[in-house]
């Protein structure tokens, strides 16, 4: 089987220091482990609100250090956690204007994520209101909208996805990603996966592993691999979801994962599409 390359590639989910949980690398760790490998694009993403700052000083620090001989980016992003005020259009307006590419539903926040983990719901974000969208959702929805940006639900639960969905889709969003749904927690049936995609056009982002608690992690690769053939791989996107100590550096678990999928039958097209196309798209890097 062909050796995979990174060259070029594109992770729009990974997390690094500083966070509350300890994290493989820092920013600027990350930042050169990718030109290392010949990346063009990370999102930095933290539960606990936004990236966008600290983007925009990787990306000085490696004009200052490399001068200019890479073409590598980190994007930041923002999510809409209890840190944050949950569902703020303020804060996605400002985050926008500071350059976030992506905009995280709730998280650690989300009633889905508490009631999975049994955590109490008393401070949860809600995305759905007495059975209706959460009003100020409109708001975000017409942001993201305007500033041509992508929507990611985050770890909310696969009912809420389809619902969130239709009403971003109503609101004229274009770029709507799928977070995970093969992590236990979001827990997204592939009829659900395959609905998602055929009604909405969807990207599904299909990432290399999944804790399970005390610091175990499970290999979604299978999985993932299983989705690729069941939804189709011109709307699943390989990311890693990296930065987990417990799991190999993101490099590594990039390289792996794409392996993987080559090594079971993916082809090379298919793999440029889900690692490169996909993203260029969605962060405006064809353009």
């Amino acid at each position: 089987m062909s050796k995979v390359s990174l060259k070029g590639i594109i992770d729009m989910h990974v997390h690094s220091n500083p966070d509350i949980r300890q994290r493989a690398y820092n920013d600027f760790e990350l930042m050169e482990a990718a030109i290392r490998v010949q990346a063009r694009a990370i999102v930095l993403k933290t539960h606990q609100g936004t990236t966008m700052d600290r983007a925009f000083l990787c990306n000085l620090h490696n004009q200052l250090m490399h001068h200019g001989d890479n073409d590598f980016t980190m994007f930041g992003s923002v999510t809409l956690n209890k840190q944050v005020g949950g569902i703020n259009p303020y804060a996605v307006e400002s985050g926008l204007k500071l350059g976030a590419k992506v905009i995280w539903l709730p998280t650690q926040s989300a009633r889905n994520h508490k009631e999975k983990l049994n955590q109490s719901t008393n401070d949860c974000v809600e995305v759905i209101n007495d059975n209706q969208i959460a009003p100020e959702l409109k708001d975000v929805f017409r942001l993201i909208k305007d500033h041509n940006a992508v929507l990611g639900t985050g770890h909310i639960s696969p009912l809420e996805c389809l619902r969130v969905t239709e009403a971003a889709r109503d609101a004229g969003v274009k770029k709507i990603v799928i977070t995970h749904p093969e992590w236990w927690l979001v827990g997204m049936s592939l009829d659900d996966q395959v609905r998602l995609v055929k009604d909405y056009d969807v990207i599904l982002e299909h990432c290399f592993a999944q804790p399970l608690g005390g610091g175990k992690y499970k290999s979604n690769l299978a999985m993932n691999l299983e989705a690729i053939q069941t939804c189709g791989y011109k709307n699943v996107m390989v990311s890693t979801d990296g930065g987990q100590v417990e799991n190999p550096n993101w490099e590594i678990a990039m390289e792996e994962y794409m392996q993987y999928l080559v090594d079971n039958g993916i082809t090379q097209k298919e793999l440029y599409h889900m690692t490169h196309g996909i993203q260029d798209e969605l962060l405006d890097l064809s353009h």
